[in-house]
């Protein structure tokens, strides 16, 4: 309406501003009798009238207070044309608290819509709905409805998905997979993803491993992987009905008891696999070792813990420490779980 410097955006709205001054200048007064002495054109006549109704600007009132007589009587009615000026001020309050109650009654709307979806979906959609004892398991055979249980899954993680995929990526459409793991990546979920040697080095495949480990999701690579598999935030997995026939159909597992088995499994398997891009083969393959590091290593590939590795050495357990952090810096291994299993793949132990 007013410009900041007073002046007006354009003629209508100079318009409305003079004829909310002289309205306020008088009071109460005719409203019809004011736009006429403006010179007003019935067009605009309507619209101002309209928008200071709209605004609070003006009220319809009469030039005389309401008797109580007035008030009883049921045929009695408010001046014709009669309005009363309101003060800016007052009128933007009024607004504001307007479109407080309308906000108010949209979110308990919202809320009864939520309330009800909770309801009518159940346990299905809310991750954290499951106890630690409950399971729900759907064998699904549609491609289709596979297809759409994946991304259901997806579409709520909330901290982490990790994926293996014996057969490569290629039944999945690349863009989707990129445009997926962007989004993911961006609300700060961690994303994993194990894939076989043979995809690491097929150009398509090796192209889209690429490309998800430029941004950002967790790759490795193994020589064999059991199944195809997806697990999102420890209560949904997603696996095949019959894992030497991945086409034939689906299993999506629900609840943190089942889906703990499965992540059991995917955790050995990432253990053993190598960083996409990782040199994995040191140079001197094993030869220089000493008797008591290949006895330490042999150790702690069966899983020993460093005291009893410490009291079969008979040494001390800084000794062993120090021993077998070196050892993973050579194998260039971020775990002692990860060295050990990686010096008998490399075949420095028998």
């Amino acid at each position: 309406m007013v410009t900041t410097d007073g002046g007006t955006g354009d003629g209508t709205t100079g318009l409305l501003v003079t004829l909310y001054q002289e309205l306020r200048r008088r009071g109460v007064s005719n409203y019809a009798e004011v736009a006429a002495g403006l010179g007003l054109a019935p067009e605009e006549y309507e619209r101002c009238r309209a928008e200071l109704l709209s605004l609070g600007l003006i009220v319809p009132t009469t030039s005389r207070h309401a008797t109580a007589a007035d008030l009883r009587n049921a045929d009695w009615r408010p001046e014709e044309g009669a309005v009363a000026s309101v003060h800016p001020e007052i009128a933007l309050l009024r607004i504001l608290n307007r479109e407080r109650a309308r906000l108010r009654e949209h979110l308990a709307e919202a809320d009864q819509a939520y309330s009800t979806l909770e309801t009518l979906a159940g346990a299905f959609l809310q991750p954290g709905s499951l106890s630690g004892s409950e399971i729900a398991v759907e064998a699904i055979t549609d491609y289709r409805r596979i297809q759409q249980a994946l991304e259901d899954i997806v579409d709520v993680t909330q901290e982490a998905s990790c994926s293996m995929y014996p057969t490569g990526p290629a039944r999945q459409v690349p863009e989707r997979i990129f445009e997926r793991d962007a989004r993911q990546l961006s609300q700060g979920i961690r994303l994993r993803a194990a894939y076989r040697v043979q995809d690491a080095v097929r150009p398509e495949a090796a192209a889209v491993i690429k490309r998800r480990a430029e941004l950002g999701v967790e790759v490795r690579i193994a020589p064999e992987l059991p199944m195809t598999m997806v697990l999102v935030d420890q209560q949904y997995a997603l696996v095949p009905l019959h894992p030497d026939e991945p086409g034939r159909g689906a299993i999506l597992a629900r609840g943190p008891l089942l889906v703990g088995s499965f992540l059991s499994l995917y955790e050995h398997c990432w253990h053993t696999a190598t960083p996409y891009g990782d040199d994995v083969a040191p140079e001197r393959g094993g030869d220089g070792l000493s008797e008591q590091q290949r006895a330490a290593l042999q150790m702690l590939a069966d899983g020993m813990k460093d005291e009893k590795i410490a009291r079969n050495l008979g040494v001390s357990l800084r000794t062993v420490s120090r021993m077998l952090s070196e050892l993973m810096q050579e194998l260039g291994a971020s775990s002692r779980f990860e060295a050990g299993v990686r010096a008998v793949r490399l075949g420095w132990l028998d």
